[in-house]
């Protein structure tokens, strides 16, 4: 297996259970892809995801290889409310954890009397989307038809009544426009996408399913961080005998009679293997073997799209943490459009002020004692700008404390020290090309937002992780896990658990 990420993490565990022989190569000293941890002076960050939706791919992970379940191994806490929102105009609503009376309830009285009603009928249309495009795209291997899922918008059509017709939002942001038809909730809409670095205006409207997810399943935390997920599933890996090689890095798949027969590694030893499982960017697993693994004109499959990626500012700050602080806050964009556009395109060396999400999990595991609080400050930012540049990083930092002043109360007095990280860090620990994110797959949009398949062309050859079908995100990640697990143990005609 090459990469120790929690995709390759999750195939390892169930095929050790399968009674495979497991040896997984990573390049780099730790486990867990982009979960990581920064720790300093006591204080402790996760550098990757902060929250986690969907536990119940890893609750599988855990009774499928074990007799101990996941919350035996972490501490599971539902985040309430599941974020708080500071709007362009000051506006501000905190919005209750899978309670969909309660959301209803908090936007009519933040934003006045109907906001809730049209929220919660979107949410009803955005369940028929998660209906409809589940199991295809979370559940099951990709069909070999993938096409359907790219031509055919699950999203349902809206009737107008003053038209006396139907219109059908092509994008979310016209799901916003059309059928919310209120800025700030486009806005809230809007952020659900951009988190995975998916631009509103073009993203199709199936993307209606993020936001569902995190309401109808609801948002939790690990005590500790995110990175005591990872850390529970290597310790899995390693009790079902998993082997682990840090410090390794994959150079070329080897091939024999037509199909993958091992690996070769930087230092001219040879691994051979009966399967070969990936967990590397697009990029990097075409250079490994140089070779097409996909058809001709798959628009899944290229390897060099530029996608966004993400840009945090650690603070350890003095001072404990005020009662009743949410643990996620989203300040949204004095101008989306602005912020937007550069994330298209990257142009000039002047970033407007972007999204920011600011995390304050009052976790006395990440702080050297209560009177003291370590946050994290993230915005997703154009993975092709030039981060070696001085005054990019400077500026995205200002906006990043700018943003944060209007959530956490004197901030910059009570800094003690911060640490940035770019999307160079990403890249450096993860290999991902230009330290981009990526985001779960999608239905509609001519396919553009789906991934590679979990088999390629070259038999034995198997992709995992974020850059594979069903995507990126915690969730996905370990659902390609069992996946790929499910293909090498059943065969081609596996079809998914059911």
């Amino acid at each position: 297996m090459i990469g120790a990420g929690m995709g390759a993490m999750a195939a390892a565990a169930r095929l050790a259970v399968a009674g495979h022989r497991v040896v997984v190569y990573e390049r780099t000293e730790t486990y867990g892809g982009a979960v990581r941890r920064f720790e300093r002076d006591g204080f402790g960050f996760d550098t990757g995801p902060g929250l986690l939706t969907l536990p119940a791919v890893y609750r599988d992970l855990f009774v499928k290889t074990g007799k101990e379940p996941l919350e035996d191994c972490v501490e599971l806490v539902q985040v309430d409310p599941c974020a708080r929102h500071v709007f362009a105009d000051g506006t501000e609503v905190s919005l209750p954890n899978a309670s969909r009376a309660g959301v209803v309830a908090a936007l009519d009285k933040a934003l006045g009397a109907g906001a809730g009603e049209r929220w919660g009928a979107f949410l009803v249309r955005a369940r028929e989307a998660w209906d409809r495009t589940r199991r295809p795209l979370l559940e099951e291997p990709l069909w070999p038809n993938w096409q359907v899922l790219a031509e055919k918008e699950p999203y349902p059509a809206v009737a107008h009544r003053r038209l006396l017709r139907t219109r059908q939002a092509r994008t979310l942001s016209e799901i916003g426009s059309l059928e919310l038809r209120d800025e700030r909730l486009a806005a809230l809409l809007e952020s659900s996408a951009l988190a995975h670095g998916l631009d509103p205006r073009t993203v199709p409207a199936s993307a209606a399913v993020l936001p569902y997810m995190e309401h109808a399943f609801g948002t939790w935390y690990v005590h500790g961080g995110i990175r005591e997920l990872a850390r529970a599933v290597y310790e899995r890996c390693v009790r079902r005998r998993v082997e682990f090689v840090f410090g390794a890095e994959v150079v070329r798949v080897l091939e024999k009679d037509g199909r993958a027969a091992g690996v070769e590694l930087s230092d001219g030893a040879v691994a051979e293997a009966d399967h070969v499982v990936a967990d590397v960017d697009p990029a990097w697993l075409k250079a490994l073997t140089d070779r097409p693994l996909d058809g001709n004109g798959d628009v899944r499959a290229d390897p060099f799209m530029t996608r966004p990626g993400r840009f945090a500012l650690l603070l350890a700050l003095r001072g404990g943490c005020e009662a009743g602080a949410a643990h996620r806050t989203v300040v949204h964009a004095p101008d989306p459009e602005s912020e937007l556009d550069f994330l298209a395109s990257a142009d000039g060396d002047q970033p407007p002020p972007p999204t920011v999400t600011v995390l304050r999990p009052d976790d006395p595991a990440l702080r050297p004692d209560d009177g003291h609080e370590s946050v994290v400050l993230s915005a997703v930012v154009p993975s092709a700008a030039d981060w070696d540049e001085e005054g990019m990083v400077r500026q995205y930092t200002e906006h990043l404390l700018e943003a944060a002043e209007a959530v956490i109360p004197g901030l910059r007095d009570r800094v003690l020290w911060q640490e940035v990280r770019t999307p160079d860090d990403t890249d450096d620990e993860t290999g991902a090309f230009l330290g981009a994110v990526p985001a779960p797959a999608l239905a509609a949009g001519r396919g553009r937002f789906l991934h590679p398949s979990n088999t390629t062309r070259l038999p034995g050859l198997y992709r995992v992780g974020g850059w594979s079908h069903p995507g990126g995100g915690l969730p996905h990640a370990g659902m390609s896990g069992a996946l790929v697990a499910g293909l090498i143990v059943e065969g081609p005609e596996f079809r998914g658990s059911r």
